[in-house]
């Protein structure tokens, strides 16, 4: 698994310009708020258009302004857990996990073990106003899961949720990525996830990606 990106992009007076390669580590972008990170996991998964560049995932070209190449979201094979998680508050849990499914053949077998390993199966009936801050966010990382993603972002997925169980969910996080050996790009502004998360980081007041382990050496 890996991604190649290669994008710049304007936003009002902000011009962004990131070059990257990622395999199957977790790459923080780490950064003050209206840095532009959100804006460059939405260039990754479609929802904004780059200037000009390119992104490729795995063996696919899914973006290049030189060949006029702009593959849409929705066949990108890209999980996106958002801040506030855009859970469907009409649909219950099971019904939200299976979502981005509804035109495929349903394979019950594989909705339980991402329901198990999610640790959200008990909660299956449940609707979004009935779930707290950290059932949320395990029920949104079983959508993107559904999908079986070549490539996850999570844009400040534990920005609402209480320090006491912001260490066991980042624990979790860490875990299924090691488990789904596929690329993660996590957005944060705090130093406490981006420590504990990151195999690498880009940080969004510099131009430069940095190397996690250096990162590690400066500050021992």
């Amino acid at each position: 698994m890996s991604l190649e990106v290669n994008i710049s992009k304007t936003v009002g007076d902000i011009r962004l310009s990131k070059k990257f390669n990622l395999k199957e580590e977790i790459m923080i972008f780490y950064g003050p708020s209206g840095s532009g990170k959100t804006t460059i996991l939405n260039c990754i998964s479609g929802l904004n258009t780059p200037d000009k560049g390119k992104i490729k995932l795995n063996d696919r070209t899914i973006y290049s302004s030189n060949k006029k190449i702009d593959i849409p979201p929705f066949k990108r094979k890209i999980g996106y857990i958002f801040q506030d998680y855009a859970l469907f508050p009409h649909l219950n849990v099971y019904e939200n996990i299976l979502y981005s499914k509804k035109d495929d053949k349903l394979d019950k077998s594989k909705i339980n073990k991402i329901m198990d390993k999610c640790h959200i199966r008990e909660l299956k009936n449940r609707y979004p106003s009935k779930l707290s801050g950290g059932e949320k966010q395990r029920v949104a990382l079983a959508r993107a899961l559904m999908i079986e993603p070549e490539l996850l972002l999570l844009d400040e997925p534990l920005s609402s949720i209480d320090n006491e169980l912001k260490k066991k969910l980042m624990t979790e996080i860490k875990m299924i990525q090691r488990e789904w050996q596929i690329p993660f790009i996590y957005v944060t502004h705090s130093k406490r996830e981006f420590e504990f998360l990151g195999d690498r980081f880009i940080c969004f007041n510099s131009t430069e990606e940095v190397d996690f382990n250096d990162y590690k050496k400066n500050i021992s």
